[in-house]
């Protein structure tokens, strides 16, 4: 008449969970859980499955009713009434009690703002772009919250935990990989993809389905300012993809400088290859330039100025603006190239004009009555390429005769 009395079970399962004697004091009781709590916490790579045990053998430990079914009856008589459901805690509000929100680990972080991820795109510009400066139009697209719902995803305002990932986002499986070999892997949640949250259907936002978040084309304009480099970001704080506790990242473009055909940027100078012919190296030149910014140039050598192969000259002021200081330029500097004249013979009359014009050495000409004591020795035209893979041929030809040699002497020797 006094009803059946629970079985008995497993009373020191909950102990052996936090590593502790059943004579524990509740001192100890908390020691243990707050140290098993912070191995195992999901937000810290521990085993969520571990992690709630751990919060349910200390629930019950640290009630003192609890604790008196349980030494008598273990598990079972819990779950037969007689101390109430072992597992009705929220194992995160427990931690929570212990160290607060601003832990590390603990949910309370989850709730604080991380920042998104920046958004780098590319932008090819030109040189002239870069000296002249300029401004491009572009149309992007990103995520923000949904107007509709604030970035709560459900009409209510409201969502649940999702009690397979218990928050995390995470599920933790066990793989068995071969005898006393067990292999524990982390996945997203298939039932909250990743969120640790659950929205019901009937409650979910009518304008962005649940997802919190909606698509949103925004301009915007890109000023490349004179004197900017290749490489150098243009930065839009705050324009990337919202997200619910997320605060945006950035919108970075990073400058592409594209190659020019007639300039090349060195710092805040500019280089420029411009070819002479031997008569204006001697005597002279002039020519136009267009400049970056659409300028003619009249560029020419000052009068008796003899350009040397392989020289450098510079124009002050004309070279690349400073990044900011668009008033400060660099140099613009020509690095001049003397070509030859194509014919390879000069008439006697044209030799003997250049003779009286230009400077001979002084021990370029010998005396007469000493000529007869050396040899004298003809220049021929020499194509060096030709003559290099000349040579190779014939070393590989006397190697095979060499190999050839061995063979047939090994062969006498062996009769």
């Amino acid at each position: 008449m006094f009803g059946r009395a629970p079985k008995r079970s497993n009373n020191l399962e909950y102990y052996e969970i936090l590593g502790v004697p059943r004579s524990s004091t509740q001192d100890e009781l908390k020691k243990a859980y707050k140290k098993a709590a912070i191995k195992n916490h999901p937000d810290k790579g521990g085993d969520p499955e571990k992690f709630k045990e751990v919060a349910q053998a200390y629930e019950v430990l640290s009630d003192r009713k609890k604790r008196e079914i349980y030494d008598e009856y273990g598990q079972d008589g819990l779950k037969e009434g007689m101390g109430g459901a072992s597992d009705a805690h929220d194992p995160f509000n427990i931690f929570e009690s212990f160290f607060g929100g601003g832990f590390s680990g603990g949910r309370g972080s989850r709730s604080r703002k991380r920042r998104g991820e920046d958004v780098v795109h590319p932008l090819r510009v030109s040189l002239e772009d870069l000296y002249n400066g300029t401004t491009r139009k572009l149309s992007i697209s990103r995520n923000i919250l949904c107007p509709n719902c604030k970035g709560k995803g459900s009409k209510s305002g409201s969502c649940d935990r999702c009690y397979g990932c218990q928050g995390t986002g995470v599920r933790t499986t066990n793989q068995q990989m071969g005898p006393g070999m067990i292999q524990r892997m982390q996945h997203v949640c298939s039932e909250c993809r990743g969120s640790g949250e659950l929205i019901r259907e009937r409650d979910k936002c009518s304008q962005c389905k649940g997802k919190k978040v909606t698509q949103e084309k925004k301009l915007l304009e890109v000023h490349v300012e004179e004197g900017m480099h290749h490489g150098q970001k243009i930065v839009f704080s705050g324009e990337a993809d919202e997200a619910p506790d997320t605060i945006p990242g950035d919108i970075v473009f990073v400058l592409q400088q594209k190659a020019n055909l007639k300039f090349e940027r060195k710092s805040d100078d500019l280089y420029v290859e411009h070819n002479l012919n031997l008569r204006e190296a001697l005597c002279g030149f002039q020519f136009v330039l267009t400049h970056l910014d659409g300028r003619k140039l009249l560029i020419k050598s000052n009068p008796g100025k003899v350009i040397k192969p392989d020289s450098y000259m510079a124009i002050n002021d004309e070279g690349m603006p400073q990044y900011q200081r668009p008033f400060m330029k660099g140099q613009l500097i020509f690095h001049f190239n003397v070509d030859f004249p194509n014919s390879r013979f000069l008439s006697p009359e044209k030799l003997r004009i250049l003779q009286t014009v230009l400077p001979v050495k002084s021990h370029s000409r010998l005396p007469d009555k000493i000529l007869d004591k050396f040899e004298e020795m003809t220049l021929v035209d020499v194509n060096i390429e030709e003559e290099m893979r000349r040579k190779e041929r014939q070393r590989q030809r006397e190697g095979y005769d060499e190999d050839d040699d061995t063979v047939h002497q090994v062969a006498c020797n062996q009769q």
